[in-house]
């Protein structure tokens, strides 16, 4: 069973997020030779280290969820299409609309023609790769239906290696948009694979063996470890983008204002279009998160392929990770304190 009581470390966790890019930053700035390290050790493009800390970070999450709950799920039709349905056919489309308001209109006057384009490339990358590992957490946090979050996960997962190449053609001036199967199938790996395997024979065992009462204690323990490997795995992401942010930072301050209404808007979509479908809150909640949510991994590591390390759609990217962190922690508050909006029970 998720605890349904928020703790001191919980409640704040917006603050040591934040504490966290500010370390991460200074880290990268003052010991630039850690992103070579981290380089050398890397599966698919990403860090052991940052393996390792999202396995710990999704572990306890896995431990903890009933995995009848997953089965019922994946036969619950209008929390799957709905979020399927916010993640393919309006949130791409919503991100390059509010890249070309601010980047082609508002803002084309201080940024420029070209470095405009980079940056809408940018956050296009950004909104069509829908979220995984970070969503389980935001999931757990607000007390969301963990089966669904877990079978949208693996969905998107598999439907990004379909989609994000044709939607990156659609949406992007560029011709070849390769997929990366290789990172998105660690990816899949990494977030769900070995953590839900883990996490389904621990249970198993446990309360076979141990009974109800040494689980409780044992899920008990493992409470502060799934927000704790979060913190981490922000500081091994941004070491090692310190450079990349730091030499832009009014650029930054440009990307984070238009990114942050696109996680809230669809957010906001997702949450009011759960209520008049007559979603529970914890099928709603991770609905609207889900949608809400990035893959940027996956988006900085494209943008540095297409348009190269040192570009804006690279910035963009990297600052979509800055900014969704605290944004969707803020978002689980919201909807913790907006429970009652939504029925008991499922129709």
């Amino acid at each position: 069973m998720l605890h349904s009581r928020i703790s001191f470390f919980e409640r704040y966790l917006t603050v040591w997020v934040g504490l966290c890019i500010i370390l991460g930053l200074i880290l990268g700035e003052t010991f630039p030779q850690l992103s070579q390290v981290f380089e050398a050790f890397e599966i698919q493009g990403y860090p052991v280290i940052v393996a390792i800390a999202l396995f710990l970070m999704i572990y306890p999450i896995m431990v903890q969820t009933d995995f009848k709950e997953i089965i019922r799920a994946g036969k619950s039709v209008k929390p799957l299409t709905t979020t399927l349905i916010l993640n393919w056919l309006v949130k791409p489309f919503t991100m390059a609309f509010i890249a070309w308001l601010f980047f082609r209109v508002f803002l084309s006057d201080f940024v420029g023609y070209e470095m405009g384009s980079e940056i809408m490339g940018g956050m296009i990358l950004l909104g069509i790769a829908p979220c995984t590992a970070m969503v389980l957490v935001w999931g757990y946090l607000s007390r969301g239906n963990m089966g669904h979050v877990v079978v949208m996960v693996a969905i998107n997962s598999l439907t990004m290696v379909v989609l994000y190449g044709p939607l990156a053609v659609l949406l992007l001036p560029v011709a070849d948009v390769p997929v990366p199967l290789g990172r998105v199938a660690f990816g899949v790996l990494a977030y769900v694979g070995i953590p839900l395997v883990a996490g389904y024979f621990t249970r198993k065992i446990m309360l076979e063996t141990k009974g109800e009462k040494a689980f409780e204690e044992f899920t008990n323990k493992l409470h502060y470890v799934s927000p704790a490997a979060l913190l981490f795995t922000i500081v091994a992401i941004v070491t090692p983008q310190s450079s990349i942010v730091l030499s832009n930072p009014l650029l930054v301050l440009f990307i984070l204002i238009p990114l942050t209404i696109q996680i809230i808007v669809i957010f906001g979509v997702g949450y009011f279009a759960s209520k008049k479908l007559g979603l529970t809150y914890d099928d709603a909640a991770p609905t609207a998160q889900i949608a809400a949510s990035n893959h940027f991994e996956v988006a900085i590591a494209m943008a540095i392929t297409l348009f190269g390390i040192d570009s804006g759609a690279t910035l963009a990217a990297v600052t979509g990770m800055l900014i969704e962190v605290p944004v969707m922690l803020l978002l689980v508050q919201i909807c913790l304190k907006t429970q009652h909006w939504f029925p008991k029970s499922r129709d």
